[in-house]
C-alpha cells in the first residue's frame, strides 16, 4: 500500500452544498473487482486521489485480496492475477485507511453507483459505518454537459481521449482514478456556462432534470436562507403558486432538481418568470401568511386552502319545530350550529348522524302551531315525531330533539354518542354490518366536527394571548394571538429578556375585533395552525386576557373513540378499493 497525504484542509469543507466547486475537496475513487454482485467482498484493487482546486492533495492505492478466485476474463481485462493478490491485505484491513482518507470529502467516481455499492457492502459486512458522503458521478455529469456531437458515448476511455487526460485509463484502479480526476476537471470547466458554480448545483445538475428546470434555475438566485413565504409569479405578475419553508432559498432550489417530479409543478415552472420572497419572523408566521396569500389570490397551482369562504355550517333553524340546515354563513341570531365544514358532503354526513340519534324533523316545510301539515313517510316509519301533525308539543320537541343538539355542539355530546353507539350495536347484532358501518361513519363525522369546533372556540373567545417558543439558535419565537388570529410575531435575541420584544410586537400588532362563532376573525385553518403551535410541549403561555379552557364534559373526551372510528372507516375503504 502506498499513501501520500499533504496539504489537507479542514475536515468537512466538502459537505457544504453551497461551497464553490474550486473549494471542494474531492476524493476520486476507482475499484477493480472480480465482477460479481456487491456482497461485501470481490474488490481486488482500490485507487483514490484527493484533489481540491486542481491540486492533488493525496493518493491511496492498494491491491486487495478478495479471498476468492479471479475469473480468467477479469485477469485478461485488468492484468491482475491471483499471484499478485495473494500477499495483498484483505478488504477488512484496507477499509479503515480508506475511510480515513475519504473523511468528509465528496466522493467522485465514474458510474458511481457501482463503486459505492461495493464499498457500502464491504462496510456493512465488516462492521464499519458508511459515512454517506455526497457523491458526484462523472458519467452522469458528462451526459448532461457533453452532446452526442462531441462524444459518441460516456465511457471513461472516450472522455479521457476527449479531454486529453495526462493518464490514460487501463482498467487499473489508480490509473483510472487519475484519468477520472482530469475528466472531472474538464467537466467542471464546462459547468459555468450552465450556471452551475457550487457543489449542490453540480450534484443536482448531474441528475435527470427537465430542460425547463435547467433553464429556469436562475429564479432561485438571491433568495434568503430564512423562514418565510415564496411566491412564483407569471409574466403579468399573477401569483402561480405560494409555498412556505423554514429556508426559502433551499426550498425554492428544490423545484429545479430531479426530486421534483410533479407534472403540475413542471407546468407551473414553465409559466413562472420570477420568485418573490416574504421573510417572516418564524415558521408559524410563515404558515399563516401562506394561508392568507392563498386565500386572497387563489393561485392556480395550489390545491389546498384556496377557498376558505366556501366553508359550510350545520345550524338549527328558528321556529317552534326547528330542523337542521346546511348554510354558508351564521349570524349573531344563530345560537345552535356546528362547523365549519370543508364540504357539503361532510356537513350532510354529520347531519345524518344527528338524525340517527335525535328525533329531529327532516322535512323542509315551515311548520305552524295553528295549521296541520300532512305527515311524510318518516313519521309512518316511526323515525319522526310528526310535529307537522302536532303529535308532539313544541316543549317536548325541544327537550327531545333540539336541546340535545345544542348541548352536543356547545358542551356535552354524550346523549348523541350513546344513541349512535346503541344503533351500531343493534345493527351489528342483527348482522347488518354494512348499515352499522354507515352509522359508524356518521358518528365519526359528528365527533370530528364537535371536537374541532369546541377546540377552536376555546381559543377564539380569548381577546389576546401571548406565547413563546424556543428559537433554534437561542432566544424566543413570540406570537400575539387575538381572537384566534395571529396579530403579531417576532423573535427576541438570545441572552435578552423577551418582554421588550413582546411590547414592541403588541404596539405594532393588528387590531382584531371580536365576532360571532368559533372562528370570528380568521379562517379555521389559520386558527388550527396556531393551536398546533400553542399545544407543543416547548411552547410557553406568557399572558392571556382570559382563561383558555374547554368544557369539562365536552367532546374532547371522545378523541379516543373518534380515532378508533376513523381507523375503522379507513380500514373499510382500503378493503373496498380494487
Amino acid at each position: 500500500m502506498q499513501e501520500t497525504l499533504a496539504g489537507l484542509g479542514p475536515a468537512g469543507e466538502g459537505t457544504d452544498p453551497d461551497l464553490p466547486l474550486h473549494a471542494v475537496t474531492f476524493v476520486v475513487v476507482d475499484l477493480e473487482t472480480t465482477g460479481g454482485a456487491p456482497d461485501g467482498g470481490g474488490i481486488t484493487e482500490i485507487g483514490a486521489v484527493k484533489v481540491r482546486g486542481g491540486e492533488e492533495l493525496g493518493v491511496l492505492g492498494t491491491l486487495v485480496n478478495p479471498g476468492q478466485p479471479i475469473p480468467a476474463f477479469i485477469t485478461v481485462l485488468t492484468g491482475i492475477t491471483e499471484a499478485m493478490l495473494l500477499p495483498a491485505p484483505p478488504i477488512e484491513a484496507v477499509l479503515p485507511s480508506f475511510l480515513e482518507f475519504l473523511a468528509d470529502a465528496v466522493l467522485v467516481a465514474h458510474n458511481a453507483p457501482y463503486d459505492v455499492g461495493f464499498l457500502k457492502a464491504a462496510c456493512a459486512k465488516h462492521g464499519h459505518r458508511w459515512p454517506n458522503p455526497r457523491v458526484l458521478d462523472t458519467a452522469a455529469l458528462a451526459r448532461r454537459v457533453l452532446t452526442r456531437d462531441e462524444v459518441p458515448n460516456r465511457k471513461l476511455g472516450t472522455l479521457a481521449a476527449y479531454f486529453r487526460t495526462a493518464t490514460q485509463p487501463n482498467h487499473r484502479a489508480l490509473d483510472d482514478a487519475r484519468a477520472t480526476v482530469d475528466v472531472l476537471h474538464g467537466l467542471i470547466g464546462r459547468l459555468g456556462g450552465h450556471r452551475v458554480h457550487t457543489l449542490g448545483e453540480a450534484i443536482e445538475f448531474a441528475r435527470a432534470v427537465t430542460p425547463t428546470q435547467r433553464r429556469k434555475r436562475y429564479l432561485a438566485d438571491g433568495l434568503p436562507k430564512a423562514p418565510g413565504v415564496y411566491i412564483f409569479r407569471a409574466a403579468d405578475d399573477r401569483p402561480l403558486y405560494v409555498g412556505t419553508s423554514g429556508d426559502i432559498a433551499t426550498r425554492v432550489r428544490s423545484y429545479f432538481t430531479a426530486a421534483e417530479k410533479r407534472a403540475r409543478m413542471s407546468e407551473m415552472l414553465a409559466a413562472a418568470e420570477r420568485v418573490e420572497a416574504v421573510e417572516c419572523a418564524h415558521p408559524l408566521e410563515a404558515e399563516v401568511r401562506e394561508l392568507r396569500l392563498i386565500a386572497a389570490h387563489a393561485p392556480p397551482y395550489n390545491r389546498r386552502s384556496k377557498f376558505p369562504e366556501r366553508m359550510l355550517w350545520l345550524k338549527l333553524t328558528d321556529g317552534p319545530y326547528p330542523r337542521l340546515s346546511v348554510v354558508r354563513e351564521i349570524g349573531p341570531a344563530d345560537v345552535a350550529y356546528l362547523g365549519p365544514f370543508g364540504s357539503r358532503r361532510a356537513a350532510e354526513l354529520a347531519a345524518a348522524g344527528f338524525h340517527d340519534a335525535l328525533p329531529l324533523r327532516q322535512c323542509t316545510h315551515r311548520l305552524s302551531l295553528r295549521t296541520v301539515t300532512p305527515a311524510c313517510a318518516l313519521a309512518e316509519l316511526g323515525r319522526c315525531p310528526a310535529p307537522c301533525e302536532h303529535r308532539i308539543t313544541p316543549e317536548e320537541y325541544d327537550h327531545r330533539a333540539a336541546a340535545p343538539f345544542r348541548s352536543a355542539t356547545a358542551a356535552d355530546p354524550q346523549p348523541v354518542v350513546d344513541a349512535l353507539l346503541a344503533r351500531i350495536e343493534a345493527l351489528a347484532g342483527a348482522q347488518r354490518y354494512e348499515e352499522a358501518a354507515v352509522v359508524r361513519a356518521r358518528l365519526a363525522a359528528v365527533l370530528r366536527a364537535t371536537v374541532r369546533m369546541q377546540r377552536l372556540a376555546g381559543l377564539t373567545r380569548i381577546a389576546e394571548l401571548a406565547a413563546a417558543h424556543p428559537a433554534p439558535g437561542g432566544g424566543w419565537q413570540l406570537a400575539l394571538v387575538r381572537h384566534g388570529r395571529l396579530a403579531g410575531a417576532g423573535v427576541s435575541p438570545p441572552g435578552v429578556h423577551p418582554r421588550p420584544t413582546l411590547q414592541v410586537i403588541r404596539a405594532t400588532a393588528e387590531t382584531v375585533s371580536p365576532g360571532h362563532g368559533p372562528v370570528p376573525a380568521a379562517t379555521a385553518e389559520e386558527t388550527e395552525r396556531i393551536l398546533s403551535w400553542l399545544e407543543r410541549p416547548e411552547t410557553r403561555l406568557v399572558e392571556s386576557s382570559a382563561g383558555w379552557s374547554s368544557p369539562v364534559a365536552g367532546a374532547a373526551r371522545f378523541r379516543a373513540l373518534l380515532t378508533k372510528a376513523d381507523q375503522a372507516v379507513s380500514a373499510q375503504l382500503s378493503t373496498e378499493r380494487p
